[in-house]
């Protein structure tokens, strides 16, 4: 029996609907924007008191209007159902390997968080405990799953990509397209039961599976008592690991005590003429704060891999210990690969932050060796691309 299921009744988008997830964003003004801009842009669903005419609402208060949103986009069109479906997916762009995925609903008894907890799909990364009651409320009051875990199956990961792509090159004109924020074309086309959805359904879980992207929704899964939650199951041959930066709204202590502080604690900080940038390998990470940048080699403690990755030395020795702050501090802004470095600066340089910390991507093998492991990845380390487009498939929840 494969962990990986047909959803039961499925909401397709006609078009227009399509949304970058709730927590791709460095700042919830850009999503007032989006859904400004495009009224039926999930977004307005999934982060509903960011959305115009609910703005100034607590999230809890405003998920009437969620609601209200997601009604009216099934009754005018934006949505049209279909049951016992996957769906494919292929992610394309010019010049670009093509990104392919099932959307598909995964059993949750399946999560497994540590090596003596049984389970095929893997969840690698610690999480902020509000953000997981605010999914689960939204879940509860929706009926329904806009925003897609995405998993990565590690067994069967080359013959699922063979698989998914000979699917949609015989799939004919797909149900619908989308076109991100980087150009990207997202399509999908659905397939109904048969001996093909069940071979799909079969490769998509034939092996572990890894949280990539949704490690919150995952958990909300687990503590709303959904017994399956909404995933797109994607392969190793269709994603990349991007830097996965961090923003610092206000110091606890000057500039020069934050390097005497990392001085002390054994770290190597040397001076960057110019402007700095993500480092191009582990090892070293890079800092921008009163006006000029800096490369710090934290020194690593004891041998294992875990505790020596770039992104947990950045949360034990300069957030914790040199600045006093939780990583679950307001104060700190955790910004996925999509924003540049040059505008983490901008933002120091402009008075809206007062650090920039720029970390270079997590390799693919430490990634997979934590996983494999169960081990948990620091927080916000891994950004993952190309990103599951939120709002293409809706689940419904069973009553």
């Amino acid at each position: 029996m494969t962990v990986v299921h047909p959803i039961t009744r499925a909401w397709i988008t006609t078009g227009g609907t399509g949304a970058q997830n709730y927590d791709e964003f460095a700042d919830d003004a850009e999503i007032t924007s989006i859904v400004e801009a495009n009224p039926h842009s999930a977004l307005g669903i999934e982060m509903p008191h960011r959305a115009p005419g609910s703005l100034g609402k607590s999230f809890l208060d405003a998920l009437p209007d969620a609601v209200a949103r997601l009604t009216e986009a099934k009754a005018d069109g934006s949505y049209t159902p279909a049951e016992q479906v996957v769906v494919l997916y292929r992610i394309s762009a010019p010049g670009e390997e093509s990104a392919y995925g099932l959307w598909a609903m995964v059993d949750t008894d399946q999560i497994s968080t540590r090596a003596d907890e049984p389970g095929l799909v893997i969840r690698n990364e610690d999480v902020f405990i509000a953000k997981v009651r605010e999914r689960v409320a939204l879940a509860e009051a929706l009926g329904h799953l806009l925003s897609p875990v995405l998993l990565l199956q590690t067994g069967k990961g080359d013959e699922l990509h063979a698989a998914l792509a000979a699917a949609t090159d015989a799939a004919g004109a797909p149900a619908a397209t989308d076109v991100d924020q980087s150009g990207r074309t997202h399509a999908i086309w659905l397939l109904g039961p048969g001996p093909a959805q069940d071979e799909l359904t079969a490769l998509a879980g034939g092996g572990e599976l890894v949280v990539a992207d949704g490690n919150h929704r995952s958990l909300a899964a687990q503590t709303g008592g959904f017994p399956r939650f909404l995933s797109v199951i994607t392969t190793p041959a269709s994603v990349a690991i991007q830097p996965y930066n961090r923003l610092v709204s206000e110091l606890t202590t000057t500039p020069d005590e934050l390097l005497d502080r990392l001085r002390a604690a054994g770290a190597e900080v040397t001076p960057v003429d110019g402007p700095v940038d993500v480092p191009a390998t582990g090892g070293v990470v890079h800092l921008h704060l009163g006006g000029r940048g800096y490369a710090v080699t934290l020194p690593h403690v004891g041998a294992g891999r875990l505790e020596n990755l770039d992104h947990a030395l950045v949360e034990r020795l300069l957030l914790r210990d040199a600045l006093g702050l939780d990583p679950g501090d307001k104060r700190i802004t955790y910004v996925g690969g999509d924003y540049p470095a040059s505008w983490l600066v901008g933002e120091v340089d402009a008075g809206r932050a007062e650090l920039a910390v720029l970390v270079a991507p997590v390799t693919v093998d430490d990634f997979v060796a934590v996983n494999l492991a169960r081990e948990k990845m620091p927080r916000k380390s891994t950004w993952f691309t190309p990103k599951a487009r939120a709002g293409l498939v809706v689940a419904e929840l069973p009553h």
